[in-house]
């Protein structure tokens, strides 16, 4: 027997038994020249501005996601049959899941206009690209198969004429949901990375407490595994609280919006050199098609370059972002989350504005407000008004609930069976004012 082994944080031993065509498959993929481009996507962004550790990639949380839905569906086989394909293509979307994620995660993408899971389905059915060349090897529909899972259209069943009917399902819900692959992993590495402590929560025994319901084949928990699911979800609150909605990171990553709306702007204009319009972070940052080449040259690396090059641009305001960015002249911050009134926060920030002007700031690009929030549980509401009916239907775990089985086999929604579903149904949410530190006195 073959086996290749990689060593993971969070998840110790990732083996692949090459003698078995799901593991020879997926590490195939995971030496794909699209998905070797993760390893030069950092997961958390400018993240490492306050948590200096979190440098990890998006190549390590992609393997992490794979390895966690192999363990979820190693339980689950426990209490149902696991047909092979359905593997195949599950832990398949699992590796491949964030293959089209842009440089510094989100923050790219709303400023091109170029969503990753639309740009990671391309890959997946580029006949270009290497992730394709390998899953039709394997399986001509493989490709399709997988990109209808990522879009959440799952076959089911056949209907009364023969027609295959899609929607969620089991395989769905391990790919997105308020359980799924994706949350249990980067949590845990998030946290790890971070050194944060804030993101622990034991996975181990959340696995073995998973379940399928009966009834509508989703996925569940049972009975025993309340306390993890309150746990994994408190890990939540806190990981948003105090890591993803840092101050600094959010502030950074404004700074980067700004650059990037910035440089747009000049380079349609024609007022920058750089980068040329050939170069792939020009046609990604103008919204181009780009060909699969060009798509695995796209990096962190290759607008961090950007970045690098704009310090010096004649354009000040650019140039005062980027040189921020690149020597940590983060933007402070003025917290207006506490006030309610939002006439008081539309005057407060109208004075601020002023002031910028006054002192010949420029309020564009020399503050911006944020608003951001999350909702760690997100609290189940009936689109009918009988709760039985919901979930014979199945709509109370359309990603949007967690499903309890109770030792009497009663399926609940995990809203009515922890105390804390109320406190954890809450939204966190921040109102920050943020200022280039140059400004900062004036305010």
């Amino acid at each position: 027997m073959r086996e290749k082994i990689i060593r993971d944080p969070v998840h110790d031993v990732i083996a692949f038994r090459l003698d078995r065509p799901v593991d020879a498959l997926l590490f195939r993929l995971l030496n794909a020249a699209e998905f070797q481009r993760l390893r030069r996507i950092r997961q958390l962004g400018m993240a490492s501005l306050a948590y200096p550790g979190a440098d990890h990639s998006r190549y390590s949380h992609s393997l992490g996601v794979m390895e966690t839905v192999r363990k979820m569906l190693g339980q689950l086989s426990l209490v149902t049959r696991i047909d092979p394909a359905d593997e195949i293509v599950t832990v398949a979307a699992a590796l491949l899941h964030d293959l089209g994620h842009g440089p510094f995660s989100h923050v790219f993408e709303r400023v091109t206009g170029v969503h990753h899971e639309r740009l990671g389905q391309r890959v997946v059915l580029d006949p270009e690209s290497d992730v394709h060349r390998i899953l039709i090897q394997h399986d001509k529909m493989l490709p399709e198969m997988i990109v209808g899972l990522l879009r959440g259209k799952a076959p089911t069943k056949a209907s009364n004429d023969g027609d295959v009917q899609y929607g969620r399902t089991l395989f769905t819900d391990l790919l997105s949901s308020q359980l799924d692959g994706d949350r249990l992993d980067y949590l845990l590495r998030d946290n790890l990375q971070t050194g944060s402590g804030y993101g622990d929560y034991d996975l181990n025994w959340l696995l073995h407490a998973l379940t399928v319901d009966p009834e509508s084949g989703r996925l569940a928990v049972t009975w025993k595994g309340v306390s993890a699911v309150e746990a994994y979800l408190q890990a939540r609150y806190h990981m948003y609280r105090n890591v993803y909605f840092h101050k600094v990171v959010r502030a950074a990553e404004g700074m980067v919006k700004l650059a990037l709306h910035r440089a747009k702007r000049l380079l349609i204009q024609g007022q920058l050199d750089w980068p040329v319009r050939e170069s792939v972070a020009y046609k990604a940052m103008t919204g181009q098609r780009m060909t699969m080449p060009e798509f695995r040259d796209l990096d962190d690396v290759s607008i961090i370059q950007c970045f690098k090059v704009w310090a010096d641009s004649k354009d000040a305001a650019l140039a005062s972002l980027c040189r921020g960015l690149l020597f940590r002249d983060v933007y402070k911050t003025i917290d207006l989350t506490h006030i309610d009134d939002p006439a008081e926060r539309q005057a407060f920030v109208a004075r601020a504005e002023d002031a910028v002007r006054s002192a010949g700031g420029d309020t564009r690009y020399d503050l911006f407000l944020d608003e951001i929030a999350n909702t760690p549980y997100e609290v189940y509401e009936p689109t009918v008004a009988n709760d039985d009916q919901n979930l014979a239907k199945g709509n109370v775990s359309d990603g949007k609930e967690i499903l309890v089985i109770t030792s009497q086999g009663k399926r609940l929604p995990f809203g009515q069976v922890s105390p804390m579903s109320l406190a954890l149904g809450k939204q966190l949410m921040f109102r920050r004012l943020h200022v280039a530190p140059g400004f900062r006195d004036a305010l």
